[in-house]
């Protein structure tokens, strides 16, 4: 489950720098905006929304071949180990 929430919210990251001007106005206001450029998107940005989405891909694919007696013993598990 860490697995697929990790891939989830990197995504989510990723695709908001991606596809909104947040980044570009949070390197503005630090005195960054020279880094700002065609090269951001293209070697750091996409790469990192691609990763992230093969990660949640990964986590899907796991989760569905696991068998579901499995799933809620391993949730009980570090369920338990998170309480202690």
């Amino acid at each position: 489950m860490k697995l697929l929430h990790t891939g989830i919210i990197g995504s989510a990251i990723a695709a908001v720098c991606c596809f909104t001007p947040l980044l570009v106005i949070l390197f503005a206001a630090v005195g960054l905006s020279s880094w700002m450029g065609w090269w951001l998107d293209y070697f750091l940005l996409f790469p990192a929304l691609a990763f992230f989405l093969a990660l949640t891909g990964l986590a899907i694919y796991r989760m569905r071949r696991q068998p579901a007696a499995e799933r809620r013993a391993a949730d009980a598990n570090a369920d338990s180990r998170e309480a202690s």
